[in-house]
């Protein structure tokens, strides 16, 4: 049986009574166990969270931290298939395979992972950053916030930021203006806007933006009271509609070419400054 190259233990993962029911669970109600074996091209074997670990060092080398071979192969780039556009390089990718309690995943590319874990290694204060703009995908059981419309877990991490910060967070009002060099200098604002999550949407702009109380609809304004969210984090900083991504795209340019989605917030001009 092959075991995790880091740690040398067996390649299954413990789960707990919540974690699985009567049809994953010979024993329903105590602990059991499931595969967690990620197996890179080299053949070398993982845990998962094992490797995830080790990305620091494998974002800089490409290479397996065990044996030390390269674990990249590459794609072709758009231009392979498409003759109009220029040439281009070819995309670099890590390909898996991963079993765990869902099945067999198969050329599984986890090198964004990689390529996140070590930018957040190097950046903690990002991490609540990531989790706010789109949902840290680590294990890939984490929910999304602006990307999901998390609106309530939005609220809660600003709260909590603002009653226990930590050295080196970020204040909540840099956290909503929090742009993702990851993804493209994408706001929260964008993120929520592309995956066509219109509550957020509003809950941004009451918090990160000039955009006067009384244009906001009835419906938000209540929202926003029951959950004490108070305009105070839209004073002091830029508003969040003025901020451009890294193609420089605002908000209201990335609602433009999304056809008639968004047609009534653009019609009303709330995502305009």
């Amino acid at each position: 049986m092959f075991k995790c190259k880091v740690c040398e233990q067996p390649l299954v993962i413990e789960l707990d009574a919540e974690s699985f029911d009567e049809a994953t669970s010979s024993s329903v109600g105590q602990a059991s166990s499931a595969p967690d074996d990620l197996l890179l091209m080299c053949g070398c074997h993982f845990h998962w969270q094992c490797l995830l670990d080790e990305s620091p060092q494998i974002a800089l080398d490409l290479a397996c931290p065990s044996c030390q071979r390269s674990i990249v192969t590459t794609a072709p780039g758009p231009s392979a298939t498409n003759s109009h556009l220029p040439p281009a390089s070819p995309q670099p990718l890590i390909l898996t395979r991963y079993h765990n309690e869902g099945g067999v995943q198969e050329n599984l590319d986890i090198l964004p992972l990689i390529t996140e874990e070590a930018y957040l290694d190097a950046n903690p204060a990002a991490r609540p950053a990531r989790a706010f703009m789109i949902g840290i995908t680590v294990n890939l059981r984490i929910p999304a916030m602006c990307g999901e419309g998390d609106v309530a877990r939005v609220i809660e991490l600003l709260t909590a930021l603002q009653q226990d910060p930590e050295e080196g967070d970020m204040s909540p009002s840099e956290l909503l203006r929090f742009q993702d060099p990851l993804d493209g200098m994408k706001t929260g604002l964008h993120v929520a806007i592309e995956r066509s999550q219109q509550e957020a949407v509003w809950m941004l702009l009451w918090l990160a933006s000039g955009l006067p109380s009384h244009v906001f609809p009835s419906e938000v304004v209540q929202a926003a009271e029951s959950m004490e969210a108070s305009r105070g984090t839209a004073e002091g900083g830029v508003d969040i509609r003025r901020l451009s991504d890294g193609e420089g795209r605002t908000g209201e340019d990335v609602a433009k070419g999304m056809g008639a989605e968004w047609a009534g917030l653009l019609g009303a001009g709330v995502l305009r400054v």
